[in-house]
């Protein structure tokens, strides 16, 4: 008698956020039993596949393991599932490559300095810089008024200065890190949200 075909996973996809990734998917519906899943990882130069820590569990994601936490690398991974002596077939992800296809989120803003005309502002990356790392932090900031004018500047430092600024007034900023890839362009982070801080007053 042919055994029942067990549906492969579906909604396959790696989630990528500061440089911390996983591999996730949706439940694969059975009515007879729980069904275990197994991913495995290669790297793009490399044909044999090598367990990620993910053998035969019932959650429907898996983290990268530390072998994996190589940002230029090149990862193809797969997940299938499995009931008893059944198995899915083994569902692929497109290649996978940290440095271009992580999210950045917004830089922390740790401390905000006023003075009559300026804002001094101390920020942190959102990820824990590696060696070499060149970041670069946009900031927008405009007066609070019904009708603002965006200013820009950029700066590598994460201790900065936004001067020339009207006393005893309302000021918005926000800030957005950009990291340099391997391939010369600029991976852009989110934006934080909005933070708002009066000058003082002379």
């Amino acid at each position: 008698e042919p055994s029942p075909h067990l549906p492969a996973p579906k909604d396959v996809e790696i989630y990528s956020y500061n440089f911390h990734s996983l591999l996730r998917w949706s439940p694969v519906p059975v009515e007879n039993g729980p069904v275990l899943y197994t991913a495995h990882y290669r790297t793009g130069s490399y044909e044999e596949w090598s367990n990620m820590s993910c053998a035969q569990t019932p959650r429907t994601q898996c983290g990268f393991p530390p072998e994996m936490q190589r940002r230029r690398w090149t990862f193809l991974l797969r997940v299938r599932a499995e009931l008893g002596a059944l198995t899915s077939a083994w569902v692929h992800t497109p290649p996978f490559v940290a440095e271009a296809n992580t999210t950045l989120g917004p830089p922390k803003v740790n401390n905000v300095s006023v003075s009559p005309d300026s804002l001094l502002i101390s920020v942190s990356p959102p990820f824990t810089p590696e060696t070499g790392d060149i970041l670069q932090y946009h900031v927008s900031y405009w007066e609070n008024t019904t009708s603002p004018t965006i200013k820009k500047l950029s700066e590598s430092n994460t201790l900065f200065q936004i001067g020339n600024l009207k006393e005893s007034t309302l000021y918005c900023f926000s800030i957005q890190v950009q990291l340099k890839i391997i391939s010369g362009r600029w991976l852009e982070g989110q934006q934080s949200a909005p933070e708002c801080h009066r000058t003082a007053l002379s």
